[in-house]
């Protein structure tokens, strides 16, 4: 199994250093652009959320990205401190099906999260949040 770890601060700017950093895990571990495509959007996707909603205060804060290669999976562990937030209990927006000027905005990203990946789970241990998300790769 191989194991990565990426540490970035709970700031919009380490978006950047989050690209960079999934782009090499995977020219290493040689994974298709559709898998990146989806790892990038997913992971960005929940560490927004965690910058923007997740801290009551303007602290720094650490947020971890783990990412384990088993077989033919990638399994992605984001890990932060903040609020208690099981980003899998929130329902898919009941505006889906609309035309786009009768949308409401938001609660778009967690709905896509949930279906580009294959599976997903959430605890809450040791007062922090742990979403494991994982994409199969065959």
């Amino acid at each position: 199994m191989n194991k990565k770890e990426i540490s970035i601060e709970n700031n919009i700017s380490e978006l950047n250093k989050l690209h960079l950093e999934i782009n090499k895990i995977s020219k290493e571990w040689n994974l298709s652009p559709k898998i990146l495509f989806n790892l990038n959007l997913a992971i960005e996707e929940i560490v927004t959320n965690i910058i923007f909603y997740g801290f009551d205060d303007d602290l720094k804060h650490i947020i971890n990205i783990k990412l384990f290669l088993e077989h033919n999976k990638i399994k992605t562990q984001i890990i932060d401190e903040g609020k208690e937030f099981n980003p899998l209990e929130k329902e898919a927006p009941d505006h889906i099906d609309k035309p786009l000027e009768e949308r409401d905005i938001g609660g778009l990203g967690i709905h896509f999260v949930k279906n580009l990946m294959d599976e997903a789970e959430f605890k809450r241990e040791k007062n922090k949040n742990i979403l494991t998300l994982i994409k199969k790769i065959n």
